[in-house]
């Protein structure tokens, strides 16, 4: 067994047990180093399916971590599942409002004793052909990690083991978040973009 593989006896919560064990029971396992800091960006890639969200929540469940995700304002808005969606740690961002949004959630992030924010830079399940560069701009004006988590199919496995801090060297941070990420498909790996930013210039 991989060192970093949980196990439903090393985790302390009754709730904690039962959500590996659910996991565990569709052939799922969950590789997991502890993170570098309170505060950092939890980059999930790839993301082709729904069923990412349901692997993720159960992920979350097993570390008993208050990880926060981020998703469009419209989404909240929606009569029980926006109360759903801030429950299980979603947080609305308001994408007609772009003008210093990177600051003021670094911002955010920096007040807080503990802030760990998920982010999909593929931000939809079809393809597209690059990442949009706001965990990436983010990560870097907060002055916060990375950890590179993977949701590979073919070997069932939530990977939340490969952590990174960003040196600015754009070309750099991105050729060891393509290797961090080498051999993990998703659910339709046609569908995965490929690991490099849009032109997009921050907020």
């Amino acid at each position: 067994m991989n060192k970093d593989q949980l196990k439903p006896a090393d985790l302390p919560k009754l709730g904690q047990r039962i959500a590996l064990r659910m996991l565990m029971a569709f052939g799922w396992r969950i590789l997991y180093r502890p993170l570098p800091g309170p505060r950092g960006i939890a980059v999930v890639y790839p993301h082709t399916s729904n069923w990412d969200f349901m692997v993720g929540i159960f992920g979350k469940w097993t570390l008993d971590l208050p990880f926060r995700w981020l998703a469009k304002d419209s989404l909240f808005k929606i009569p029980l599942l926006g109360k759903w969606f801030r429950a299980m740690g979603g947080e609305p961002v308001d994408r007609s409002a772009k003008t210093g949004m990177i600051q003021r959630q670094a911002e955010r992030m920096n007040a807080a004793d503990w802030y760990w924010v998920g982010i999909t830079p593929e931000a939809t399940r079809g393809y597209r052909d690059s990442w949009k560069s706001g965990f990436y701009h983010l990560a870097l004006a907060a002055n916060v990690p990375l950890c590179l988590v993977y949701i590979d199919y073919p070997n069932k496995t939530l990977g939340l083991v490969n952590h990174l801090v960003l040196t600015g060297d754009q070309e750099a941070d991105m050729a060891a978040i393509r290797a961090a990420y080498a051999g993990h498909q998703g659910l339709h790996p046609e569908n995965a973009a490929p690991i490099v930013l849009s032109e997009r210039k921050p907020n």
